[in-house]
């Protein structure tokens, strides 16, 4: 059943509106001022909040909640109630977030018509919370490859130290993923690891969020840094951040204290900071877009992680991997994957990295036969259907109708070499022993498809 708060000062509309939205099957919960509103949406979050303008006798009216209510639970939508002489300020509210207003007196179609698009709305964005939560699953560093463990010694010898790091790394590459094995490996790993995305937060209120804020009423709401105190605050994506930003967060690194929006008074921070972007901030230094000394600060331990077609050895060991973490967290049949398949998806392009790969995976779970091994023809499929697919990931197969036999063979063994190399990160000796050649053979078969044997195939 969906659950309304009703806010308003005077009793008898607040259980009109109540009786009107019982008698549509709604549930309801009733305030009276700014404390109890904010006490009832502590104890449990309501499905939309109505809420009136002005609230005598309270510490805040209706516009300082709903600036508190959209900070601290953005996802809730507020409707406004307002009088005839308030319809600018009405305005200025939606402006500030608010879903929409009922003016007063208010009508009771268009009352019911509000409510319930916004009851939809709340459920749209619940959904869309649920679904994200389920993509940020818990998931570890997986690899065996030189190059993987050589970059997770590098996490290691960073996570012992309290220096600010900065990873640089394609999209799904595991950024976050990496960030929290060094807060979770580190001396403040028994606080708090806040995670804030700064290409996704609303410019407008960036500061607060990331602040925190004081009303004139002395009421407080906690920043990302706040939140983070005594752990770890990842800066996600930290080349987004707004320039007036980046000055008041080198203040924070320099002096260890932050203010709150509205408030003068310092409150002394100790934690960590683990920046990454997916972007060269050199350039964006050169074109004025971020600052360099804030950049030195953040970038004492610079770690690049590696792409996944850099590292093609710890795909198969990804790909069971993701089989395993995915079946058991969305009730999923696990599957087993034929050779031929795990050999697929050593040759493919990854430009989408390890979250391309997670996907493939996760639609090949979904839409296979959970009673059957998952084969190569399934992951092309799969694949191809999403903006990712390259069809030069895979090999020839309608092209070898119009030519030679011997024209066939040559691109055949050029594409299966190059695959097999691929698949055993440029090693030629394991190639060789897989393909079962001589390694001297096999240097001189290379040469005459002109393939070198240092060169990667993305």
């Amino acid at each position: 059943m969906s659950d309304i708060l009703i806010v308003d000062d005077e009793k008898d509309i607040r259980e009109l509106i109540s009786e009107i939205l019982i008698d549509e099957g709604y549930s309801t919960r009733l305030a009276g001022n700014s404390e109890e509103c904010l006490g009832q949406v502590s104890e449990a979050l309501p499905s939309l909040l109505i809420l009136d303008i002005w609230l005598k006798d309270s510490n805040m009216d209706g516009i300082d909640i709903l600036k508190k209510v959209k900070i601290d639970f953005p996802h809730v939508p507020v409707v406004i109630i307002s009088g005839h002489g308030n319809i600018e300020i009405a305005v200025s509210a939606i402006k500030q977030g608010a879903y929409d207003f009922i003016e007063k007196p208010f009508n009771i179609e268009q009352l019911l018509v509000v409510v319930r698009r916004a009851m939809e709305t709340s459920t749209l964005r619940r959904e869309n919370e649920e679904l994200k939560s389920k993509d940020k699953m818990s998931l570890e560093l997986v690899g065996e490859s030189l190059i993987f463990r050589n970059f997770v010694s590098n996490l290691d010898k960073v996570s012992k130290a309290n220096s600010r790091v900065l990873l640089t790394g394609a999209p799904g590459s595991g950024k976050e993923t990496a960030a929290r094995y060094i807060h979770e490996n580190s001396r403040q790993f028994k606080g708090n690891f806040v995670s804030l995305n700064c290409s996704t937060v609303n410019q407008e209120d960036f500061e607060k969020i990331i602040f925190g804020f004081e009303s004139k009423n002395g009421l407080e709401t906690l920043g990302a840094l706040e939140k983070a105190n005594g752990g770890t605050i990842f800066l996600d994506e930290v080349s987004e951040l707004p320039m007036e930003i980046q000055g008041k967060l080198l203040k924070v690194i320099v002096e260890n204290s932050i203010s709150r929006v509205g408030s003068n008074k310092k409150i002394l921070v100790n934690l960590r900071f683990i920046s990454a972007t997916s972007l060269d901030l050199s350039e964006k230094i050169r074109n004025k877009n971020f600052r360099e000394d804030l950049f030195h600060r953040l970038s004492v331990v610079p770690i690049t992680i590696p792409n996944l077609n850099d590292r093609s050895e710890d795909i198969p060991i990804l790909a069971e991997y993701f089989a395993n973490k995915l079946s058991s967290n969305n009730g999923l049949t696990n599957r087993e994957f034929t050779d031929e398949a795990l050999t697929l998806l050593q040759g493919m392009n990854w430009p989408g990295n390890i979250r391309q790969l997670k996907n493939t995976i996760e639609r090949a779970l979904i839409l296979g036969d959970p009673s059957e091994k998952i084969t190569g023809d399934e992951l092309i499929i799969s694949e191809s259907k999403t903006e990712e697919f390259d069809e030069k990931a895979y090999l020839i197969t309608s092209e070898f109708a119009s030519l030679s036999l011997r024209e066939a063979r040559e691109i055949f063994e050029r594409d299966y070499l190059k695959v097999q190399i691929n698949r055993f990160g440029g090693n030629i000796s394991k190639t060789a022993e897989f393909v079962e050649m001589e390694r001297s053979a096999l240097h001189r078969k290379l040469k005459s498809l002109g393939i070198s044997s240092a060169q990667k195939f993305n």
